[in-house]
């Protein structure tokens, strides 16, 4: 089994690290480039100067040969040549390097700062041994003390293969001078490249910052409720169609043109709707009162009537007012929605909760209620009355949606500033796919237009409106077993 945590994604770079990256980027390249060509153009022109030395100690050299085989003309077989008399020939500057070969024997060594003759280790000999072919000057690794010499092998008259050789010390220390200094000034230049880039990409992309602000501010407005007027704009300076962002931003304060035009239009269909329903519903009132009046006196006059009519009366009587209800609910909702602002005052919600679970009792003695209070009482702001629907409208769902044997417990708590009230069930719960749906108007557990429970479908909307006018929070939490409906609101 691999317990191995699952890596996180790379968060993705910003469009300014990209552009101050790519900059730096290519500077180093560029950078690199020309110091590697500098240094490489300065060690050739290092080297032919080098290779022309070389060629006249290589001159040199076979003169002074040639120069002692004339003095020991006489006694030819006496002449030895040796790596001395080409080291201690003139002008031979210091460092210089000598060998040679006279199909016998092999004489070597070197010149010391000093002007000494160092004397070479076989292995050394072995390696210039195998450059005493007469070609062209070449360098060659001779390791230890003695390093990096440029050689070149030729053969005098007499058939005697000799091999010159310059150090190259001066040559590498030139060029690695060079490369540290290019190096330096090149890394120096970055730095400052990269400030000023850095500096450069973050003037350049403040208009982009600011139409990502106002992007921002826009998208942290209700638009799916209420009245609501769009008026941030993009500022005309970053909306020049010349320019990338001001293209962009141009294009947003169309969209949030159009935007504003939508929602004035949605706002006021909702004013004409919600205008119509509180003028219905004001006008409902006064016929419904009627029917339900006349209803009620015709069924108390004492006459004999017949049982049918009796019930007929009964039901007339009941539907008004089922009716009257969900009138004054929608003329409530309407005030709501139309921001008319509740009473003002304070309230004990500690004796608020006793009252509500007190009628609750009543309406369902059979049910059990368990209620959990502070030490103190808990005080906040607001519309004592509507409050109390509130609660009451949450306890009738529990009573009507569970069953009976279902246990409630209302309870109170303070939470920082804040008065949390929560209304748990242990029922059946309410279905998933009806929570994203439940505190919208008319909302309910099916399909059916059953009547049975006496549920207008507004208590959870009307609920929430009111919570809301208070400043406060209405969610729920469900699932098979618990129901919890929890009430936030800010404390007096």
């Amino acid at each position: 089994m691999n317990s191995r945590r699952p890596r996180r994604p790379r968060a993705p770079w910003t469009l300014r690290r990209r552009l101050v990256l790519a900059v730096v980027g290519l500077l180093a390249l560029v950078s690199v480039s020309i110091g590697l060509v500098s240094v490489a153009i300065l060690r050739a022109s290092l080297l032919d100067g080098l290779d022309q030395q070389l060629s006249a100690a290589a001159d040199r050299s076979r003169a002074v040969l040639e120069g002692h085989r004339d003095l020991d003309d006489g006694a030819p077989a006496l002449f030895l040549p040796t790596a001395e008399m080409i080291l201690n020939g003139p002008a031979q500057p210091p460092g210089t390097l000598a060998l040679v070969f006279d199909g016998t024997s092999i004489s070597s060594g070197y010149t010391t700062v000093s002007g000494d003759i160092a004397a070479l280790s076989t292995h050394q000999k072995e390696i210039l041994a195998r450059q005493m072919q007469p070609s062209r000057a070449v360098s060659i690794d001779l390791g230890g003390t003695v390093g990096d010499y440029r050689i070149m092998a030729d053969v005098n008259r007499d058939g005697v293969l000799y091999l010159v050789g310059l150090p190259l010390a001066e040559v590498n220390g030139t060029a690695a001078q060079l490369a540290i200094i290019v190096g330096v000034v090149s890394l120096a230049g970055i730095v400052v490249v990269a400030v000023l880039a850095l500096w450069i990409v973050r003037l350049a992309l403040r208009p982009l910052q600011r139409v990502t602000e106002t992007a921002a501010r826009v998208a942290e407005l209700p638009l799916d409720r209420g009245e609501v007027s769009l008026i941030d704009r993009v500022p005309a300076a970053d909306t020049d169609q010349r320019t990338e962002v001001g293209r962009v931003g141009s294009a947003l304060n169309r969209m949030l043109d159009h935007v504003d035009v939508a929602l004035e239009t949605r706002q006021a269909s909702e004013r004409k709707v919600r205008q119509f329903v509180a003028d219905a519903s004001h006008e409902l009132r006064t016929p419904l009162a009627s029917i339900r009046g006349y209803s009620e006196l015709t069924r108390r006059t004492g006459q004999d009537l017949p049982p049918d009519t009796l019930h007929s009366l009964g039901r007339i009587e009941s539907e008004s007012i089922r009716m009257t209800g969900l009138v004054e609910d929608l003329l409530l909702l309407a005030r709501l929605d139309e921001g008319r602002d509740l009473e003002r005052g304070p309230v004990d919600l500690t004796s608020l909760l006793v009252d509500v679970v007190s009628d609750a009792h009543a309406a369902g003695p059979e049910r059990v209620l368990g209620l959990d209070l502070p030490d103190e009482p808990v005080h906040v702001v607001g519309d004592a009355a509507r409050l109390h629907q509130v609660f009451a409208n949450l306890l009738a769902n529990a009573r009507i949606h569970t069953p009976p044997e279902t246990t409630t417990e209302v309870a109170l708590s303070v939470l920082g500033d804040r008065a949390v009230v929560t209304v748990t069930d242990d029922g059946p719960g309410i279905p998933e796919n009806l929570q994203a749906t439940l505190f919208e108007r008319f909302a309910r557990g099916d399909s059916s237009r059953f009547r049975g429970t006496g549920s207008t479908g507004l208590g959870l909307a009307i609920a929430r409106a009111v919570v809301t006018a208070h400043h406060g929070d209405l969610t729920v939490d469900s699932h098979p077993g618990r129901t919890c409906f929890r009430v936030s609101l800010p404390l007096g």
